[in-house]
């Protein structure tokens, strides 16, 4: 609900710069005593914090009063109490924004009353997207008394009046019953196909809302049911339908996301058109045409109806949308999350983007000055089937700016494709319309340039626009789909695409096969048995993942052998002639090196075997198809429990996984026994667990372990630990990182181990800390802590996949292997440690060191430190230049994390000879 906002105390003027003008209001409702009250008759009910209004306003108290001692009143306060903001003083005391443009005056020689006001902008400016106003305008908006006031007859003309952003702004909690009113009406007037639904909850568990728009229920059922599976599993037969006209009636879906709730168009745009599409029998909007000239479109919504399917996602950030926050409450930029997917917003909302497969995207967001439409600029991600992709997302962007400018006061749009040379590039798939290209949609980002009315506008015009060349051109643009899907099926490497694919100096480079023929794989292999898998828990999630994603998984059904290696039977197997295998790839493969680009929007490697630390196998048949017939298709992920022997008392876990983290961090909470091995013996490592069969047994469903017996208790050497005492003073996301393996975060003060990948601790002696990245460097070098440490940056951002070389003799890098790839989007190395300190980690000497990303400059780095650790006198440095809690998506360096956590831990008793004894 708004907020009811009434009258100000004298205080108000003492207290301005100090308390938020929301709250002050709050505070004075009783500062005007009066004994009746008449209506108050306005000329309009909403005003804008983005627009000048006018308001006439009129009273009849039903007699002559004294004009000269009526007073005009907004929320309590006399008018020219109400400031605009001052930027430089950080408090509302500028000049008064609410004018009086015609004082109080009798009508016509009546005893009715008339006054015109001008209500002004609060910030100065119709644009409201500057970070400084735009985290702050939510305060002002609410209902409001406006009121005439006669204080010498203890009456006053009152009406309440609503101060909103523009006209369309909905509060989170405000959209939900817009979207009810929009259903009750729509029943009553059509019979149209409306469906509610909530795709999952946010992390604070407010309810996402997404809405279906459609004919009825038989065009939903029929594309769910059978065009969509015909799309994906026999693509050809479907284009030839197509192409000879046999088609007959279909319906295919577009969607509309918003992802950055601060953004507020990008949510206010679908209420507005899912309203006219659901209650009206025409719409229409104004375009403009190539010669510059204004055209009205006017659209029959019963035939738009006949062909299409529309998606309305209101937001995936619910949260965002209440707190004003581009992030959500874990602090993460979900356009950055839709392939790592460790979100809960995008884990769920991705799964139903999934099932629909819409052939065209519209996310709305700003504030990118001059109105930007994708699709986007160079390097292109080579696993789009980018000629068939381009050519509808082109036309396509055209007609939504066109539509976008002639529906608004905005005069001009670009395409990011043909205005910049980089740096707005869809290399990386993280964003929701650019992953959404890996189904085969059009997918487009609109960034409007302010925060105002005509942004909204906009916005919904660009909405239409994408509407109108969707609904005149829906078979060749679903063709194109079909292709794609076609393309996939086959396993063809079309080399249409080539061309497209360019380096910085604007030469085609196409995609990068090396010694193949095809740049796809016939098969992914992901083994689940120990000696051919290091991590089978993160290949359990992937297969989830890829299911959740549309991606087709098989499972093998005996024990196949490919070239000279063996695989038993229950290996994972991602066949690449599927209609989803571009999605598949860009997750999969090793990524492409990028860095010759001057600028890159965001990070552009996924490479979940490296960055999530599981083995994978680019498998290629030749002639011979030797997995044929021995694979069985899986539809959903069950992972088996853990295998325990449960006739022993004491159990090694291996510290192999995350969830091997997770079970001993909760074992320690419960004040279990938790032993970290201290010596290689009995094939067991150094940082592996020991622990009581007992504690254990119950969490083989929960948990993802390997176990093995200790055959001879107190034969090998352990520290018994208590549970950490952490800290972290880094980002939100380390933060979300540390939780997410177990470990509860407490103060500095009382914390045996800080970590950070920003600041240095308050306080260092008696701790150990853990510095992740170039800022904690740089503030460790420039405090002067380590005499002889030195290291370089490139810069921040610059982001590589490196090979490295592991010292697996220091505690810190147990259950790692000697030779591993290494992630960074720091751009640092280091290149001189302290005396005494222990080299834990140092990237290849060989020139093939570096394996994908965009670095440039990256060459500095060959055979470079990447971390160590130092022994002081009174505390423990231990610094890693690269990456180990990025967008929690480098789950396979977590463990580095957690054994520097682990090898700080008090020590705890040991269990008592025999405890535990089965």
């Amino acid at each position: 609900m708004k907020r009811f906002l009434v009258g100000f105390l004298a205080l108000f003027m003492v207290f301005a710069t100090a308390v938020p003008l929301s709250a002050q209001a709050v505070q004075s409702v009783e500062t005007i005593q009066v004994a009746d009250t008449v209506e108050l008759d306005v000329s309009r009910s909403v005003l804008s914090l983005t627009e000048i209004r006018d308001v006439t306003i009129e009273a009849d108290f039903g007699r002559q009063v004294d004009l000269e001692k009526l007073e005009l009143h907004f929320g309590g306060k006399a008018l020219d109490e109400w400031k605009q903001w001052n930027a430089e003083a950080k408090s509302y005391s500028g000049k008064p924004f609410i004018l009086v443009k015609k004082e109080p005056h009798y009508v016509d020689g009546t005893t009715k009353i008339a006054a015109e006001l001008e209500f002004g902008l609060p910030f100065g400016t119709a644009d409201l997207s500057p970070r400084s106003i735009r985290v702050i305008y939510k305060e002002l908006l609410g209902d409001y008394e406006l009121a005439l006031v006669d204080s010498e007859n203890e009456v006053k003309a009152a009406t309440t009046v609503e101060l909103n952003v523009y006209d369309e702004f909905l509060e989170w909690d405000e959209i939900k019953p817009a979207i009810d009113r929009i259903f009750e009406e729509a029943n009553e007037l059509n019979d149209r196909y409306l469906h509610y639904e909530s795709p999952g909850k946010s992390v604070e568990g407010k309810d996402m809302h997404l809405v279906v728009l459609a004919k009825d229920e038989v065009a939903v059922n029929n594309y769910l049911e059978n065009t969509l599976p015909a799309a994906l599993e026999t693509p050809e037969d479907l284009l030839a339908k197509l192409k000879d006209g046999t088609m007959g009636d279909y319906q295919i879906p577009i969607w509309f996301n918003n992802i950055h709730p601060d953004e507020v168009e990008g949510i206010d745009f679908q209420t507005g058109l899912l309203k006219q599409f659901a209650l009206e029998s025409e719409v229409s909007f104004t375009t403009t045409n190539e010669n510059g000239k204004d055209e009205e479109v006017v659209l029959n919504v019963d035939e738009v109806l006949d062909h299409l399917i529309f998606i309305f996602n209101f937001s995936h950030n619910p949260d965002g949308r209440v707190h004003n926050t581009r992030a959500n409450v874990n602090g993460f930029d979900l356009n950055r999350d839709n392939a790592y997917q460790t979100q809960v917003e995008t884990i769920q909302l991705n799964q139903v983007i999934a099932k629909w497969t819409p052939l065209a995207m519209m996310e709305g967001h700003g504030y990118v000055k001059g109105f930007l439409i994708e699709p986007a600029t160079p390097p292109h991600n080579p696993n789009f089937e980018y000629d068939l992709l381009m050519e509808g997302m082109i036309p396509q962007a055209h007609a939504m700016g066109q539509a976008g400018i002639g529906s608004s006061g905005l005069t001009s749009y670009f395409l990011a494709s043909e205005e910049y040379e980089d740096g707005w590039d869809d290399m990386g798939p993280s964003y929701t319309p650019i992953f959404s290209m890996l189904h085969g949609t059009l997918g487009h980002t609109v960034e409007v340039p302010t925060l105002s009315q005509d942004a909204y506008d906009a916005m919904v015009g660009a909405g239409f626009g994408m509407i109108n060349y969707v609904f005149e051109n829906k078979d060749d643009l679903y063709a194109r789909q079909v292709e794609i899907f076609d393309r996939g099926v086959k396993g063809e490497d079309n080399r249409a695409v080539d061309p497209l694919l360019t380096n910085a100096a604007g030469e085609s480079i196409g995609r990068v096969r090396g010694e193949h023929e095809n740049f796809f794989p016939d098969y992914y292999v992901l083994p689940t048995d120990s000696w051919n898998q290091k991590n089978v828990s993160e290949v359990y999630n992937m297969v989830d993942y890829l299911i959740r994603n549309g991606v087709k998984v098989e499972q093998t059904t005996e024990t196949v052998k490919i070239g000279p290696t063996t695989y038993p039977k229950g290996a994972y197997v991602v066949p690449m002639k599927q209609a989803k295998r571009g999605l598949a790839n860009a997750m999969l493969y090793k990524g492409d090196d990028v860095s010759d680009w001057k600028a890159m929007y965001d990070p552009v490697v996924a490479n979940f075997p490296a960055l999530r630390g599981f083995n994978v196998i680019d498998v290629r048949m030749g002639e011979e198809d030797v997995l044929e017939g021995l694979t069985e298709q899986v539809t959903e992920m069950t992972v088996p429990a853990s295998e325990l022997d449960e006739r022993k008392a004491m159990q090694v876990l291996k510290n192999v996984n995350n969830d091997t983290i997770r079970l001993v961090n909760e074992l320690l909470k419960d004040g279990k026994h938790v032993g970290l091995v201290q010596e290689d013996k009995f094939g067991f490592k150094v940082g592996d667990f020991v622990v009581r069969t007992e504690d254990i047994a119950s969490f083989k469903d929960k948990y993802v372990f390997e176990a093995d017996v200790l055959p001879a208790y107190q034969a090998i050497d352990l520290k018994w630990i208590a549970e950490p005492k952490v800290a972290s003073n880094g980002s939100g996301q380390l933060n979300f990182s540390l939780k997410e393996l177990g470990f509860n975060l407490m103060d500095e003060e009382k914390a045996d181990v800080v970590v950070s990948d920003s600041n240095l601790p308050k306080e260092l002696a008696g701790k150990t800390f853990v510095g992740i990245g170039n800022s904690v460097l740089k503030a460790v070098h420039e405090a002067g802590l380590l005499e002889g440490f030195e290291y370089k940056t490139t810069r921040s951002g610059h982001e590589g996949l490196i090979k490295g070389t592991v010292n697996v003799k220091h505690p810190l890098m147990a259950g790692y292997r000697p030779d591993e790839l290494f992630y960074t989007t720091r751009g640092s190395w280091i290149t001189a440690v302290p005396e005494g300190a222990e080299v834990l980690a140092t990237v290849k000497g060989t020139d093939d060191f570096y394996v994908a990303g965009w670095w440039p400059g990256h060459e500095g780095a060959k055979a470079q430190t990447l971390a160590f650790t130092q022994q002081l006198d009174d505390a423990t440095i231990t610094l890693f230049a690269n990456d180990l809690a990025f967008r929690a998506h480098t789950k396979h360096y977590y463990r580095m994390l957690a054994n520097s956590i682990f090898a700080s831990a008090e020590e705890a008793p040991a269990p008592k000879p025999g405890a535990g004894k089965n």
